[in-house]
C-alpha cells in the first residue's frame, strides 16, 4: 500500500500532472521500460515486442478546482476541473501547487438550499485581494486534500480516480516479461473530456486497446440499481456512455478470469465515460476494452475501494494481456 499511498497524495489536477507524471515515470524506469512523454503531457511506458500491440491506458489527473477571480476580500471563485458534486464540497480543503491550502466555504443559508457552484469560494485566511494575489494567482489548479487511510479491507482516498488505475497498471508491468508489444500510457486530461487518450492512440495505433478506470457501484442503501458491488472483483466493462466494449476482448477477459480463479463482475455504467471511449475511435478504430475498480463516493474527496478489488484488478489487467 506504500506504493498506493504515494499515488494518490501526489497532486495532478488535469492539465497540470507535472508532479504525479514525475512519480510514476521514475516506477516504470526502474521496470525496465522506456518512458516519453507525449505533446499533451501523457506518459508512454515502452517494452518491446514482436508480439500484439496492446496499449493500457490509466488516467493520472484528478479532479479538482481553478481560480476565476478574487474578490476585495480575499476570498478566491473557481470553477470545476472535471466534473464536481456541489453538495459534496463545503467544508472541503484544497492544495495548491505551492503548498497553500484553503477551505471551500459557503453561506450558512445557502447550505440550506440546494448549493450551487457560484455561490461557494475558497477562504485562504487572507485579509485583503493584495495578500491574496501574493499566493494564488488566476488560473492556479487546486487538488483536494485527503489522506488515505487504510483498513482491513478497504482504502479511503482522494484521488483513487483514478490512481487505483494507475497501481493496477504498474502492479501488471512487474509481472509482465515481454513478447508482446507494450504500452502502458498514464494519461492526461481524462476528467476534461479523454483527451490525452486519444492523441496517445493516435500516435501509437494499437491493436488492442485496454481502458483501467474506476466504476461506480450499485451497493450503498439507495444506490441506483448497478450490477457491481465492492469485494466482487475487478470490473470488466461492457458499456458506459463512452463505449460499447469489443465483444472478444471481453470474453477474453471472462474466460482468463475463470481459467485463473480471480473473481469478476460485469459493468455497464449508465452515466460517464473513460479513455476506453477515445481510444476505440482512433484512426481506423481499435478494439478496445476495459476494467474497472468498484468505487464509492467517486469525485469526491474520499472515495472507496476494496483491497482485494484492486489487486483483482491488477491480476486480470497481467493475465489478459498474456492471452490476447
Amino acid at each position: 500500500m506504500e506504493l498506493l499511498n504515494k499515488l494518490t497524495q501526489t497532486d495532478g489536477v488535469s492539465g497540470a500532472e507535472e508532479d504525479i507524471r514525475a512519480l510514476i515515470e521514475a516506477h516504470a524506469a526502474k521496470l525496465g521500460y522506456e518512458t516519453r512523454t507525449d505533446a499533451l503531457g501523457s506518459l508512454i511506458a515502452h517494452k518491446a515486442g514482436d508480439g500484439a500491440r496492446i496499449m493500457v491506458a490509466a488516467h493520472m489527473d484528478e479532479i479538482g478546482i481553478i481560480i476565476t477571480y478574487i474578490d476585495e476580500k480575499g476570498f478566491l471563485r473557481f470553477g470545476g476541473v472535471g466534473g464536481l458534486y456541489t453538495q459534496r464540497l463545503a467544508g472541503a480543503k484544497v492544495r495548491f501547487k505551492n503548498g497553500i491550502i484553503g477551505v471551500i466555504g459557503s453561506e450558512e443559508e445557502e447550505l440550506k438550499e440546494k448549493v450551487k457552484l457560484d455561490t461557494l469560494y475558497i477562504d485562504i485566511g487572507a485579509k485583503n485581494r493584495a495578500e491574496a494575489e501574493k499566493l494564488v494567482s488566476i488560473g492556479d489548479r487546486a487538488a483536494f486534500v485527503g489522506a488515505m487511510y487504510e483498513s482491513q479491507n478497504a482504502v479511503i482516498s482522494k484521488a483513487l480516480d483514478n490512481r487505483a488505475g494507475c497501481f493496477a497498471a504498474l502492479r501488471a508491468m512487474e509481472r509482465l516479461s515481454g513478447g508482446k508489444d507494450l504500452y502502458f500510457v498514464f494519461t492526461v486530461q481524462e476528467e476534461v473530456g479523454l483527451r490525452g487518450a486519444k492523441a496517445a492512440a493516435f500516435d501509437i495505433d494499437p491493436q488492442y486497446a485496454i481502458a483501467v478506470d474506476v466504476t461506480d457501484t450499485g451497493d450503498t442503501p439507495k444506490a441506483p440499481v448497478m450490477a457491481v458491488k465492492l469485494g466482487g472483483g475487478a470490473a470488466i466493462k461492457v458499456m458506459d456512455r463512452s463505449v460499447l466494449c469489443d465483444a472478444h476482448i471481453r470474453e477474453v477477459m471472462k474466460n482468463t478470469a475463470k481459467k485463473y480463479e480471480i473473481p469478476y463482475q460485469l459493468e455497464i455504467m449508465a452515466d460517464g465515460g473513460t479513455d476506453a471511449g477515445a481510444m476505440q475511435l482512433v484512426r481506423a478504430g481499435v478494439k478496445t476494452g476495459g476494467i474497472s475498480v468498484p468505487t464509492r463516493y467517486i469525485h469526491s474527496p474520499s472515495e472507496l475501494a476494496y483491497k482485494s478489488d484492486i489487486d483483482a484488478c491488477a491480476e486480470l489487467l497481467y493475465r489478459t494481456i498474456e492471452e490476447l
